[in-house]
């Protein structure tokens, strides 16, 4: 009896030892996450006195998230041979994320899926991140305000004519504006996102708060 549960406790680890994580470098295409940074603030960094939600950090449409994706689903924490960035590597993405902490996490748990060395994915998501106009209406609000969040995808697709709408969702949470991702190719180009990803926020009066 002992060594029968021996023998599935072995393969219950085994199994999970496999689980974790999917192949480095095999996906279809990336989606870049852009988060309003006074919504995160809101719900969750004032509580965490986040430095990305000081009075003078002037952060508005931040990158969440640089994620590789399956035309279903999406792979994480992939093994891979290449090194952690360094802090000094994390840090210098803080002026688009928001904080070193999110550079790493997101290396960490979606950038070794990649297939990329932590340098080269971090020269990619600036690269995606600097292809994609934010609107700049969203910067000049003077005081909140309750829109459809379809209003949002509109001024993106304004601002960034290449983009279709099938190529771009925008996500609530708490009853407010909290994301806008778009779907790229390996290369950058805007692509069709996948039935998971294009679940766009049905809110008639979401909350948007203005960069303090």
């Amino acid at each position: 009896m002992q060594a029968g549960v021996m023998c599935l406790l072995a393969l219950v680890m085994a199994t999970a030892a496999a689980a974790r994580g999917e192949r480095s470098g095999a996906f279809d295409y990336y989606v870049l996450s852009l988060s309003w940074s006074p919504t995160w603030c809101a719900i969750e960094g004032d509580a965490r006195q986040s430095p990305q939600c000081d009075a003078d950090a002037d952060f508005g449409w931040v990158m969440h998230g640089f994620w590789p994706q399956y035309t279903r689903g999406w792979p994480s924490y992939c093994p891979t041979t290449a090194r952690n960035p360094s802090r000094a590597m994390t840090a210098e993405m803080a002026d688009i994320m928001g904080t070193s902490g999110l550079a790493w996490y997101q290396w960490n748990k979606h950038g070794v899926c990649s297939g990329l060395s932590a340098q080269d994915y971090y020269a990619l998501a600036r690269e995606a991140y600097g292809r994609i106009e934010r609107p700049r209406v969203f910067r000049e609000l003077e005081r909140a305000v309750r829109l459809p969040a379809s209003v949002v995808e509109d001024a993106f697709i304004a601002a960034n004519p290449h983009l279709e709408p099938d190529m771009i969702t925008i996500t609530c949470k708490a009853g407010r504006i909290q994301e806008a991702r778009i779907c790229m190719s390996k290369t950058l180009e805007p692509v069709p996102c996948g039935a998971d990803v294009v679940r766009d926020c049905s809110a008639t009066d979401a909350l948007l708060a203005p960069i303090p």
